[in-house]
Formats: C-alpha cells, sequence, structure tokens
C-alpha cells in the first residue's frame, strides 16, 4: 500500500459478522469483512457486550434530552446502563489514539454517529435526531479520525473518500511516529498536493504558509493535520477533479505530441462532462507518468491514494 505500513480500522464487531446484537445476530458489512480485511487490520468492539449486557438481550433506546439522553431499555424503563455506557465509552475513545479509522454502526443508541431515533419520557418519538453514546464519546476524543456508518459505506463516494482520509491519516501518524521533522512536514505536503487540489484548494492554499513557518514545529503539525483532515472530509467534486487533472496535463506539455495533447485533453472534457470515470483520464496520465518520468509527479498520492485492488474509483 504505498509506503504505508499496516493500517488499523476500529469496527462495531457486528459488522464482521460477529453475533452480538441483542437477538444474538449481526450485521455483516461485506465491503469491511471481504475488501478491507485483505489491507487493514480489523480491532472489533460491542459497547453493548463490553459493559455485561449479555447475547441476547434486551433492547435498549435513547430517552430524554437529545442532547444528553439517558440509555434505557426499551420495555422496561427500569433498565437503565448510561453511566455504565458513559464510563466504558469515555474511557476507550481516548486509548483509540492508534485508530486510523472507525466503521461503525448506523442507527445504533450506543455506535450511531448520527439520525439515531430518540424518545420521550413517555415514549413518543422526538425524531431520528440522536448519536449513540460510545460514537459521541469517540468523536469527542478522537477529532481528526476518520469515522463513517455501514450504510453510508455504500455510497461509492463516500466510500473511496473514508478509504482515501484512513490511508492519508495513517501516513500522518507513521510520520510522527517515526519522528517530526521540518523536511518531513514539507515531504507530506508536496506528495500530497494534488489529492488537496482535489478536494479543497482553498485549504490548500491556507496549508502552504504554514509548511514554511519558522514557528514552533509541533504546533505547525497540529494546526497542519486538523486543517488538512477539514480538507479532504468530503469527496472530491467533478470540477475540482477536473481542475486537478488538466494542472497535471500541464507537466506534460514538453513530452506530449500535438495528437496526444488533444486526446488527453478531450479525455478530461468528456469526464467532466459526466461521459467517462474518473480512472480513464488517471489511467492515461498514469501512462504518460510511467513513458516519460516526470520527477514531481512521480511520488504525488493522487495516483495510488489507496491499494488498488479495492477498485474503489471505477464508480467515480
Amino acid at each position: 500500500m504505498n509506503d504505508t505500513p499496516a493500517v488499523r480500522i476500529g469496527i462495531s464487531a457486528c459488522l464482521l459478522g460477529d453475533q452480538v446484537r441483542y437477538d444474538g445476530g449481526h450485521k455483516r458489512l461485506p465491503f469491511a469483512s471481504d475488501e478491507l480485511s485483505r489491507h487493514f487490520d480489523f480491532v472489533k468492539v460491542c459497547p453493548e457486550q463490553a459493559i455485561g449486557m449479555g447475547v441476547p438481550r434486551p433492547t435498549i433506546r435513547l430517552v430524554g434530552d437529545p442532547e444528553n439522553p439517558r440509555l434505557i431499555g426499551s420495555t422496561d424503563s427500569s433498565l437503565d446502563v448510561t453511566d455504565k455506557m458513559t464510563v466504558f465509552a469515555r474511557d476507550t475513545a481516548a486509548k483509540l489514539d492508534y485508530l486510523s479509522g472507525y466503521i461503525l454502526c448506523a442507527k445504533s443508541p450506543t455506535c450511531g454517529m448520527t439520525r439515531v431515533p430518540v424518545y420521550s419520557e413517555s415514549g413518543n418519538g422526538l425524531g431520528k435526531v440522536g448519536v449513540g453514546l460510545f460514537a459521541k464519546q469517540l468523536m469527542a476524543a478522537q477529532p481528526l479520525l476518520p469515522i463513517e456508518e455501514n450504510g453510508r459505506l455504500n455510497d461509492a463516494h463516500l466510500r473511496e473518500n473514508f478509504v482515501l482520509r484512513v490511508v492519508a491519516y495513517s501516513r500522518w501518524q507513521a510520520m510522527m511516529a517515526e519522528g517530526l521533522s521540518a523536511k518531513r512536514l514539507q515531504d507530506f505536503h508536496r506528495r500530497h498536493k494534488f489529492l488537496l487540489l482535489a478536494h479543497n484548494q482553498p485549504i490548500y492554499r491556507d496549508l502552504g504558509p504554514i509548511v514554511a513557518e519558522a514557528g514552533d514545529l509541533d504546533d505547525r503539525a497540529d494546526r497542519y493535520i486538523e486543517k488538512f483532515m477539514e480538507a479532504i472530509r468530503h469527496p472530491a467534486s467533478v470540477k475540482n477533479h477536473t481542475n486537478t487533472l488538466m494542472h497535471i496535463q500541464g507537466f506534460f506539455k514538453d513530452h506530449l505530441d500535438a495528437g496526444d495533447k488533444a486526446q488527453l485533453s478531450n479525455i478530461i472534457n468528456d469526464y467532466s462532462a459526466g461521459l467517462l470515470p474518473l480512472l480513464v483520464p488517471l489511467e492515461m496520465l498514469s501512462m504518460f507518468l510511467k513513458k516519460y518520468q516526470v520527477e514531481y509527479l512521480l511520488d504525488q498520492y493522487y495516483f495510488t491514494p489507496y491499494p488498488r485492488d479495492l477498485k474503489l474509483r471505477i464508480g467515480l
């Protein structure tokens, strides 16, 4: 996987097929168990099992103030595991800084990251306005961590973006583990240039001055990675990809003849118009890169942001 070391992703245990749900079932996510597992190490967590709730077990739900709900039995209101879950979630989330990503189980009162049903004390539904207790602590304790839910990973763009963020964040973690230096920070920024341009050009322009500053290196690194992860938080748009492809095209102006230049321009334009997938202009640029060995482009992560066999760019 480029020069990235082994990457660990946290995951709700039921999504790997563990029969730990309240009814003894699971919600296996094939993308995780069959695809991601070939490249990433999973760290499984079932918060409800972790606090001593067995299998099968009574169902629980969020009750009360959506901003600060209780975790109560769905049919037995005397069952209140709020404090146990809060302690477990807070203590566990604080120790997960070695992870490079996390996949949560949607709609779960413990693991749902958004749109979790909340109920009033009288049992009336207040809408899908809550966040699972474990997920809330995880997002608070690890704000830079790429996090997604199983349902959202059915979307090709969100799936690709999640894996891209996981691998990019793991590269940052590996760099920090090796020892931060001004040179390493400069190289990290340089090699992600076109990924950043494809996702958020204004933030890319903000990051350059941070790298060039002469101030405290640790402070610069903290500010850099916060803005870097913000830049790649959302899938890149067709417009931004098109601009990035055209920017890269400029590096070949002294190598390509008129016919190749015209063909490449046509392919980029067809991608921009929705007539071709992103993979087509990228493959053509990669072919030219291999042939002409343009030094600045050779180690750009834009061409290989994650393992190729995950086939994540096919649907873009």
